[in-house]
């Protein structure tokens, strides 16, 4: 496409809003003119673009209809504050929150559901869900007319920097202090997170779940397509800067074909499958820094030959947050978006 788009990231001093960034260059996305736009106490900061430093600006003052796209990576408190504005400025967006509802704005993983593009209208409103469910959505979405899954159960260790850059400087602080043989005080969690995991990984509601897992339930349901999937979630802590690991169990309509599923992952779109004897995936040793979605341990289970059981590594930063937008927005320009631009 040679027509290119001005473009807007909000939360561009974040740790996903500058992996975002990244990505825009490194994939020589359709940029126009970007607009690097964050909360009131960021603006004045600077992020290199194509060996530029370009200034952030508050969003609270910006004219949407200066830009075609819009990437909200600030949290759901700034998308609710700003997605209208955009929208009604004629303005596509992506958001990565998942503050909008979901039958406005559908979950999208280009890997596995690229026709939910198909109902939408101008301006665009688009999801890129959870890590969590974008690691899922990759790897599960291959199998689904070969497990026709009734039940996912999923245990997701997290990194800490899915709570934001504030939460990897707490991790550094609280690990140096314990080296140090020094007290330590926990400030940003509520309790020590260094060489420890923390079961739940923000406040639960009344019935003991937590939103992130909510939300990731409702997302693997839609992007896989299967809004009947009974789906268990829990999303722990671990004492990691980056990449998450995933613990996965589905329940299949039938006893599961082991080979099947390897030939299946072996060559599934953005899945790196690790399965050299004794070998499995790792957040730091794998995942961290690449674009693909790495899955091992793969196993029926222990009595019930319906059940297949799964290891998943990813880059919650990057795979699972800023380059799953940034694809989402190349399908987006190369089926509808070029169109009201020519």
């Amino acid at each position: 496409m040679s027509q290119s788009l001005d473009i807007a990231v909000i939360g561009a001093t974040g740790t996903v809003g500058e992996t975002l960034v990244q990505i825009l260059e490194e994939r020589e996305f359709p940029v126009g003119t970007l607009h690097l736009l964050a909360s009131g106490e960021s603006a004045g900061a600077s992020v290199p673009f194509k060996g530029r430093n370009l200034r952030v600006r508050d969003v609270a003052e910006f004219d949407f209809s200066q830009v075609q796209l819009a990437f909200f990576a600030a949290g759901e408190a700034v998308t609710r504050s700003f997605a209208a504005r955009a929208t009604a400025a004629g303005c596509s967006l992506i958001d990565l929150s998942g503050a909008l509802d979901p039958a406005d704005a559908p979950s999208l993983v280009p890997e596995a559901n690229p026709q939910s593009l198909s109902a939408l209208t101008a301006p665009y409103r688009l999801t890129s869900p959870s890590a969590s469910a974008v690691a899922l959505a990759c790897v599960l979405a291959p199998l689904g007319d070969l497990l026709k899954p009734q039940r996912l159960s999923v245990m997701a260790s997290l990194a800490v920097s899915s709570r934001g850059r504030e939460a990897v400087t707490e991790l550094a602080r609280q690990t140096a202090e314990l080296l140090n043989a020094r007290p330590l005080e926990p400030r940003f969690f509520d309790r020590q997170i260094a060489f420890n995991v923390l079961a739940q990984a923000g406040a639960p509601d009344a019935e003991g779940h937590i939103s992130l897992e909510r939300r990731l339930a409702g997302e693997i349901k839609q992007l896989l397509g299967v809004p009947g999937l009974r789906v268990s979630a829990t999303c722990a802590l671990a004492p990691v800067f980056f990449g998450d690991s995933l613990a996965v169990s589905v329940v299949a309509e039938q006893p599961v074909d082991l080979e099947q599923v390897r030939e299946r992952l072996a060559t599934a779109p953005g899945v790196e499958l690790v399965e050299e004897e004794g070998d499995y995936p790792t957040a730091v040793g794998d995942a961290v820094g690449q674009d693909s979605v790495y899955v091992g341990r793969v196993r029926g289970g222990l009595d019930d030959p319906s059940e297949l059981n799964l290891w998943i590594a990813s880059d919650n930063a990057r795979k699972g947050a800023a380059l799953n937008a940034v694809q989402s927005a190349e399908l987006l320009i190369k089926h509808y978006l070029s169109k009201i631009l020519t």
